[in-house]
């Protein structure tokens, strides 16, 4: 293993965290705040750059040899550590005075899920509201696809292609250009593009500059960090349809983007993950508003909240508009099958991902073809091109290992005793990176009331969510550490 390798990118990583939270300490000054956030946001930096320089001393001189264990390893490393640092700024300056309830808020911002222990959101200095939100923005596409991105890997680096695969969400990455660098740096360059025009959006409707830009953050991460107690609830309904385009425009796998860039119109349109992301998205907003106009004026209002909660809940943002915990039994039931399924491979939201959902359909019924003809050849395709077995495989231990980890942290959380209802929706909203839940965790609820424990489990599974497993795995594994590859 290159330990020295690990090393110098935590410390390169160290570097950038330092270098981001610089906006946040202009925020602070912005408004004001030069007392404790200030001071928390300084410290913090500090120990960065010193941790960040001392390790890329002592590594300066590592060997480029790196291979798929190196990617999970500090790709899993790396989001615990900056997480750790994150949260320190929280921490210090007393604005959440237990360092696991910092840890907690953090995790959930970078990894863009949006559950908070906070109780009044709007109590908290303009500064470290900023940093909040700005995690989600950082976690929707990756420090280490920015580090791919902005920083010069060499000829024959040899770690661009594990990192991209280890921290990029979905059952396979591939190249859109054939440099993986040109591809991190394209994918950056559209989520960009997208975050401005969200932005803009967003300005054009009368919302504050300081509101445009957090909401923003974390309508691009997917991520939910609202800046007010009623998240989305207190602005204009043209604010909250910007957000309801925008949320569902970030679930879709990036791929498409570049695509239509290349002005392949019919491979992009016709791409068969977002005809069944949109369609079940479309299915879903009508099923819902259907099922809710009796609580409001008229079809129109109630489809209104009900596409901003479908698009918010599949593209695991975690924005609201209502109290969906109010509504009846079959929306709830739709939502938390949303929460599940979750948003497009590729994309910034979450969940199991709509390519592995229909690459499980394709299998069902492949199988099916095969137990009625058994001689015939029956192959998975999507969009025309056969998929590997390997990838299928993929699939499969996934949707094993998700089964698992679901059931174990289910029942550690259910340690707190409180509602079956409650303790689920919590598991599947944190694993999933959605944020809200149903019952005690609902929109208009927060995750203070559960216990450390439960917090150290809940904040686990916003990790192994956005890693998809495997690079967590990976880093606490026996395996990993033996001295043979």
């Amino acid at each position: 293993m290159n330990k020295k390798m690990i090393g110098k990118l935590v410390g390169v990583l160290f570097f950038l965290e330092a270098l981001f939270m610089l906006p946040a300490i202009a925020v602070c000054f912005v408004y004001g705040e030069t007392g404790a956030p200030l001071r928390g946001f300084l410290w913090t930096v500090a120990l960065l750059l010193a941790l960040s320089g001392a390790l890329y001393g002592v590594c300066a001189k590592a060997t480029r040899e790196f291979y798929a264990k190196e990617g999970f390893i500090i790709v899993a490393l790396g989001w615990i550590l900056l997480s750790a640092m994150g949260a320190l700024p929280f921490y210090i300056s007393g604005e959440i005075p237990h360092y696991v309830d910092a840890f907690f808020e953090t995790v959930s911002g970078f990894t863009t899920t949006g559950a908070s222990i906070l109780t009044d959101v709007e109590a908290m200095s303009h500064g470290l509201l900023y940093w909040r939100s700005f995690t989600h923005w950082l976690g929707g596409m990756g420090m280490l696809v920015f580090l791919l991105a902005v920083v010069p890997t060499g000829k024959g680096a040899g770690y661009s292609i594990h990192l991209l695969r280890a921290e990029s969400p979905g059952p396979s990455v591939g190249k859109m250009v054939p440099r993986m660098r040109q591809t991190a740096s394209l994918l950056y360059k559209i989520y960009i593009v997208l975050t401005v025009l969200c932005v803009l959006f967003l300005l054009a409707g009368g919302m504050p500059l300081f509101d445009s830009l957090c909401t923003a953050f974390g309508t691009a991460g997917t991520g939910g960090f609202g800046i007010k107690n009623n998240s989305m609830a207190d602005y204009s309904p043209y604010l909250q349809n910007v957000c309801t385009v925008f949320m569902a425009l970030f679930g879709v796998n990036f791929s498409v983007y570049f695509l239509l860039l290349l002005r392949e119109w019919r491979g992009a349109l016709l791409d068969e993950e977002l005809l069944l992301y949109g369609g079940i998205m479309l299915t879903a907003m009508f099923v819902i508003a259907a099922d809710i106009t009796p609580l409001f004026s008229g079809f129109g209002e109630a489809f209104h909240h009900a596409s901003f909660t479908v698009s918010s809940v599949m593209t695991t943002t975690g924005f609201a508009t209502e109290d969906f915990n109010l509504w009846p039994q079959l929306s709830r039931a739709i939502l938390c099958i949303l929460m599940v399924v979750g948003a497009s491979a590729g994309s910034t939201g979450g969940g199991i991902k709509v390519a592995r959902l229909l690459l499980l359909f394709k299998s069902l019924a492949a199988e099916v073809r095969r137990m009625l003809r058994p001689r015939s050849v029956n192959v998975v395709r999507v969009n025309g091109r056969v998929v590997k077995d390997e990838v299928l495989r993929g699939v499969n231990v996934y949707m094993a290992a998700y089964c698992a980890i679901a059931v174990a942290s289910f029942l550690a959380v259910s340690v707190d005793d409180f509602s079956l209802e409650t303790n689920l929706t919590a598991v599947l909203a944190c694993f999933n990176n959605i944020g809200p839940g149903l019952d005690l965790v609902g929109p208009a609820s927060n995750y203070s009331l559960f216990s450390t424990f439960s917090k150290v489990v809940l904040s686990l599974d916003m990790l192994l969510g956005r890693l998809e497993i495997f690079p967590i795995i990976v880093l606490f594994s026996r395996h990993t550490w033996n001295r043979t590859r």
